[in-house]
């Protein structure tokens, strides 16, 4: 937890409480439903907290804007975005039931009331037009993260950026992104946080 309040120091104590509970949530359903390699655990707060909130260290959510999170997995980045942002609603999506349980159990665990779940393929996902924002971490190519997000997605600009896609990325992104048929706004995430996990990651953005 140290590792996050080294970037971000405004928290309320609610806020600080759930990011603290997180660790011994994960570790015990961990242990029952495995969404976090046994060897990453020990790592929660800098290679999946603090990285999920790379997000958050570039953009503003602002009150009753929605977010989805494409394939969630064990609610990455998710959950700590809903905490950062406790006025954003944020719907959680992934194929995997056993998945989704740890994300209920966890945010029913620290007390999260701005998250629901979608079990299902993204386009099976009904609310078209109905998103702000959608954010994912590293689930599928930029492509077709774009086609599972572009018709969720309301056009509009009610923050700093317009409405549009967030994701989470590794690795060299060259042929991805070409491949991609997007112009993305990109971040590398080692320019906000010095930690060595970070290199060559980055944050992309598709605006709607």
């Amino acid at each position: 937890m140290e590792i996050v309040k080294k970037y971000f120091a405004e928290f309320t104590d609610k806020q600080l409480t759930q990011y603290q509970t997180l660790l011994a949530l994960y570790q015990e359903w961990n242990a029952k439903i495995n969404v976090i390699s046994r060897k990453d655990i020990d790592s929660l707060y800098t290679n999946h907290v603090l990285h999920s909130l790379a997000i958050a260290a570039l953009f503003e959510f602002e009150p009753g804007q929605r977010v989805l999170d494409i394939g969630t997995g064990g609610g990455f980045p998710g959950i700590p975005l809903a905490i950062f942002f406790p006025e954003t609603e944020f719907l959680l999506a992934d194929s995997i039931r056993k998945k989704l349980t740890v994300v209920e159990e966890v945010a029913k665990g620290i007390g999260l009331t701005n998250v629901k779940t979608h079990w299902g393929r993204v386009e099976e996902i009904k609310s078209k037009n109905s998103f702000d924002i959608a954010v994912s971490r590293a689930v599928a190519p930029l492509g077709d993260l774009w086609q599972w997000a572009k018709p969720l997605l309301k056009k509009g600009h009610n923050h700093q950026f317009e409405n549009g896609l967030i994701c989470l990325k590794g690795g060299d992104l060259h042929e991805e992104i070409s491949a991609s048929n997007t112009k993305p706004m990109l971040w590398e995430i080692k320019d906000l946080f010095e930690e060595d996990f970070f290199n060559e990651k980055f944050v992309l953005y598709v605006k709607r």
